[in-house]
């Protein structure tokens, strides 16, 4: 069985016998099929890792079996949903509005993409629903689920190549 990691709506992610605290999405948690761009919810449902981005200019490859792609000064992703390569990596500069994933702020030194809107990407369902490092207070993200770096990488330790983050409706 794969290994499933679950974000509970008390800000909590579990699996795999561990415990973390996180933060989500300033606009809480929200049905996927009701989730849009820019409404910073954090998409309910079941999604799994596609790969792991992080700084090698701070420090090593994290420890996972997951595929992992050193992030470059020129990445970034696309959040505009009427441009091609919507939630998609893109090389900047970008003519699109995009986020930009080699950040001062440490917030991506590592990031997840997790697949929600992947396959099919549908225009305006939301994009980079990540899970990144958290602010040192976990406040709210603008979707993503944000852990602590080192907890974050524990994380990835134990994950497989099918490990999939369960956001959880609140019951």
């Amino acid at each position: 069985m794969p290994t499933r990691f679950r974000v509970t709506p008390d800000r909590k992610i579990i699996g795999q016998g561990l415990t973390f605290q996180c933060a989500i999405g300033k606009g809480g948690m929200v049905d996927a099929a009701k989730k849009t761009e820019g409404d910073g919810a954090s998409p309910i449902g079941l999604w799994k890792i596609k790969r792991v981005f992080w700084r090698a200019d701070k420090f090593d490859r994290p420890k996972t079996v997951l595929p992992a792609t050193p992030l470059h000064p020129d990445d970034g992703w696309c959040d505009e949903p009427g441009d091609p390569l919507y939630n998609c990596a893109v090389k900047r500069p970008y003519p699109a509005s995009h986020e930009v994933m080699w950040r001062e702020d440490d917030l991506y030194d590592i990031v997840v993409q997790l697949d929600h809107n992947t396959d099919p990407v549908v225009p305006g369902k939301g994009s980079a629903i990540f899970m990144h490092i958290a602010k040192p207070d976990y406040s709210p993200t603008e979707g993503c689920i944000a852990l602590a770096f080192d907890d974050l990488q524990l994380l990835l330790a134990h994950c497989d190549k099918d490990t999939g983050i369960e956001i959880l409706r609140a019951s």
